[in-house]
Parts: structure tokens; C-alpha cells; sequence
């Protein structure tokens, strides 16, 4: 009972559905009475015609009526709705004497007409006509038996009543369901949007009182990408601003090291060279998260996945080297995707970067691509690291986050840059582990057509 209230206080398709239904049985109750009296009048109306045309068959076609204190039955259907035909006795007669069994004691008295008279144990309905002879007859029928046939003939006339109500309140919540599929889709478009999606709801679709409301959303959307949009900008021209700075103060320690100095100033000096190197990284990774958070424009046709890790390789095989680490891609067969060559490098850039600094020294990274059955790309990217725990897996994709017990270099954005990249153009970013308890697997999967070819692999 709770859930109804509940339901009735705060679903309006609910409440227009039990009212609407409400009002529906309300009328088809109000319709079917006045049905039911209505048919079962004009079965009364029938059966008294039934009687004028049985006495106007005796007169018109002279048929003999049984002598006075006789009956003669005219059959109608069955034997309990036969009609009574018999003369009435003179006013001078003893009617209550004279009659039989078969017949009815009815007074010499009655009126010419209809009336309804109780006789013996039971009420009959009862026609009093004069015949051409100036003999007067009674046409007399049970009230019962009239009674239960203007019930049968009323309870028919119903039927289509009892059948169509709850044909009707099936379409009727039908057609409310289908009214209200506008705005349930419009919510499912909103839920299924991702945080960089900020363009305008198509109001055309919608009826028109849901209009004014699309409207007020879209310029909500234009209000928070415009903040968006500020926000990124303050972002990227920080960024870009401390990259001077940063690079001064990097030529002058450089310069500072070939000074001479202690042993423990030298130190120092080390240690001051790092942290300006992490100020660089982190402002070249505030950087690519402004671009990859900003709009560009959607990819006009696939691009070689073979060429974009050959060009990360190119750019990243000096930090793999320096580690000792064995860098390469697998197979020879190159997959098109869906998608601009910018997005694609950041990614997996971000990914090759990242397996390089978390990778102990003589490891191992490969990259890899295979195609699903379903359609789509799934890049790989494997490395012979500590790996990421599983407890850990949703939260490596925040900004700025990092896994505890971590010395290597870095700014927590690698994966967050990745991951908003995935969700712009659609793509799925999942975390595994090579085998059960080393390397971590990255694998990114790319929706959208294909196409194989063969291309030797890179040295």
C-alpha cells in the first residue's frame, strides 16, 4: 500500500493512468446501468407488443378461444413463457367457479388494457381485449418468466460493455506508457552522456510541454561548458606560462653542475634537477589533460594502429633504453580504427610512458592489437611490472592519484588522460594482469569498422 502512495505522490503517469481509469470505469458504470434499465424496458415493451399481436391474432383470424372457464396456451420458446389465452366470464358469472386448473381466475371486471394482476399464487401481466364479437378475451403471461427474459435480453445488451473496458484500459495505459517514451528517452540520453558531452538536447522530438524545460537544460549545458571551458583555459595557460620558468631554472642547474662544489651541495643538486624535472612532467600532463578534456573535432577515417606505435616507440625508445628495457610490438598484421591521430598517440603514449617508469630495469613492454568478432579494435599493452592491485584499479584513473610504495617518477595523470580521451571518442579502458601476480595488462578497446592488413613488423 505504501509503494501505491508512493507511486500515486510522485509518478505523474501513474496518477494519469488511475485517473483516467478511474473516470473510465466511472463512466462505463453510469452506462451500463442506464444500458441495463434501458434494455430491460424495451424487453417489457416487446412482450407486451408479443401480447397485443397474440390478441390480435385471435380476432383478425377468428381463432376459437376455449369456452369460458377453459384456457388455450400459446407456446412462446418453452413451456414456462407460454401465453395464456382465455374469455373472460360475463359480469353476471361466477369467474371463481368456473375455472379449471388450466385457466386463470380473473374477474369480469377488468378494464380494457394492461394491467398487472396477482392470480393464485404468482403475478401475471395480463392484456384484456374486445373482439370483434363483443366477446372479451385475456391475454395473460407470468411476470417471472418476463422478468428473467428482460434480465437475459439486459445482461446481453452488456456483454460488449463487460469486454470492452478492459480492452479500453489496457490501450488507455498503453498509450499513456507511449506519451511518456519521449521524456523516458530523453532521460536515458542525459544518464548515458559522459561528463565532456555538454552539447544541446534536440527539443523537436518532444511534445511541446516538455519543451521549456529542454530548453532551460541546454542553457544549463551552455552555462557548464562555458565554466568548463574557462576552467580549462586557466588550466593550459598556467601550464604554459610555468614552462618558462621551469626551463630557466632546469638551464641553471644544468649550469650549476659543472660548477665546482661539495659533495653534499652536489647532492642537493641531484635532488633539486628531479623536482624540476617532475614540475616539467607534471605541466606537459596538465597540458595534454586540457586538450584531451577540450572538443575537437570528430575523426573523418581510419588510421594505421601499426603507425601510431611506431611513432610512440620512436619517441620512447630512449627512456626504454635507458632502462634496459626490451620495447616492441607484436605480430605483423597493422588494424584501422575509428578515430583522430592525436587521440590514439595520447593514448598510447600515455600507456607506453607509463609501463616504462613503473617497469623494473631489463624488463619487458609489448604492444599488441587483435581484432573481436563483434567489430572493433582491442589495443594491448603489456609490461613485466609490480602491476596494479585490484583494490587499486578504479582509483589509478583519478587525478593525480598514485599507488602507495611507488618511487617512480610521475604525476598521476597518465590513466586520467587516458581515460577521458576513451570516453570521448567511446572506447573501454580495462586494467588486468598478465599472469597472477606481476605485469599489468592495459587493454583499450576501440568500437566502430575494420580493416586488417599485413605489414612487416618494426625493428
Amino acid at each position: 500500500m505504501d509503494g501505491v502512495k508512493r507511486k500515486l505522490k510522485d509518478s505523474i503517469q501513474f496518477r494519469l493512468s488511475l485517473w483516467l481509469s478511474l473516470a473510465i470505469l466511472a463512466v462505463a458504470l453510469l452506462a451500463g446501468v442506464f444500458a441495463f434499465i434501458s434494455a430491460f424496458d424495451e424487453a417489457h415493451e416487446f412482450q407486451d407488443d408479443m401480447l397485443r399481436q397474440v390478441a390480435a391474432l385471435f380476432d383478425q383470424q377468428h381463432i376459437p378461444v376455449a369456452q369460458q372457464g377453459n384456457a388455450s396456451k400459446v407456446k412462446i420458446g418453452d413451456e414456462e413463457s407460454r401465453v395464456i389465452v382465455q374469455y373472460l366470464p360475463s359480469a353476471q358469472g361466477d369467474s371463481a367457479g368456473n375455472a379449471e386448473e388450466t385457466g386463470l381466475v380473473l374477474p369480469a371486471t377488468l378494464r380494457e388494457g394492461f394491467q398487472t394482476l396477482r392470480v393464485r399464487h404468482g403475478h401475471y401481466r395480463v392484456l384484456v381485449k374486445t373482439l370483434a364479437s363483443q366477446q372479451r378475451i385475456a391475454v395473460a403471461q407470468e411476470t417471472a418468466v418476463r422478468d428473467e427474459l428482460a434480465r437475459h435480453s439486459a445482461v446481453h445488451t452488456l456483454m460488449p460493455f463487460l469486454i470492452l473496458i478492459p480492452v479500453l484500459l489496457l490501450v488507455v495505459a498503453h498509450l499513456v506508457r507511449t506519451m511518456f517514451k519521449p521524456i523516458a528517452r530523453l532521460s536515458a540520453e542525459i544518464d548515458g552522456r559522459n561528463e565532456q558531452e555538454l552539447h544541446p538536447l534536440a527539443p523537436e522530438p518532444l511534445p511541446a510541454e516538455i519543451r521549456p524545460f529542454v530548453i532551460a537544460i541546454n542553457r544549463l549545458l551552455e552555462r557548464v561548458a562555458q565554466a568548463m571551458d574557462v576552467q580549462r583555459r586557466f588550466v593550459a595557460d598556467a601550464a604554459h606560462e610555468l614552462r618558462s620558468p621551469l626551463t630557466a631554472l632546469s638551464l641553471q642547474a644544468e649550469r650549476l653542475a659543472d660548477a665546482d662544489m661539495p659533495d653534499a651541495a652536489r647532492q642537493r643538486l641531484v635532488t633539486l634537477r628531479q623536482g624540476i624535472e617532475r614540475g616539467r612532467l607534471l605541466l606537459d600532463q596538465l597540458l595534454a589533460l586540457a586538450r584531451a578534456q577540450s572538443s575537437p573535432a570528430a575523426a573523418s577515417g581510419t588510421i594505421s594502429v601499426l603507425q601510431v606505435y611506431r611513432r610512440v616507440l620512436e619517441d620512447l625508445m630512449p627512456l626504454a633504453d635507458a632502462k634496459q628495457i626490451d620495447l616492441g610490438v607484436e605480430g605483423k598484421t597493422d588494424l584501422q580504427v575509428l578515430a583522430t591521430e592525436v587521440d590514439l598517440i595520447t593514448i598510447i603514449r600515455n600507456l607506453v610512458d607509463n609501463a616504462i617508469r613503473y617497469t623494473p630495469s631489463g624488463g619487458r613492454i609489448n604492444l599488441s592489437m587483435s581484432s573481436s568478432a563483434g567489430g572493433g579494435v582491442t589495443l594491448q599493452v603489456d609490461d613485466s611490472g609490480p602491476g596494479i592491485p585490484p583494490q587499486e584499479r578504479a582509483r589509478v584513473f583519478d587525478p593525480f592519484y598514485r599507488v602507495l610504495g611507488s618511487d617512480a617518477v610521475g604525476s598521476g595523470l597518465g590513466l586520467s588522460i587516458v581515460r577521458t580521451i576513451a570516453s570521448r571518442i567511446g572506447a573501454q579502458v580495462r586494467l588486468g594482469t598478465i599472469d597472477a601476480q606481476t605485469g599489468l595488462r592495459v587493454t583499450v578497446f576501440i568500437p566502430g569498422t575494420i580493416n586488417a592488413r599485413h605489414s612487416p613488423q618494426p625493428a
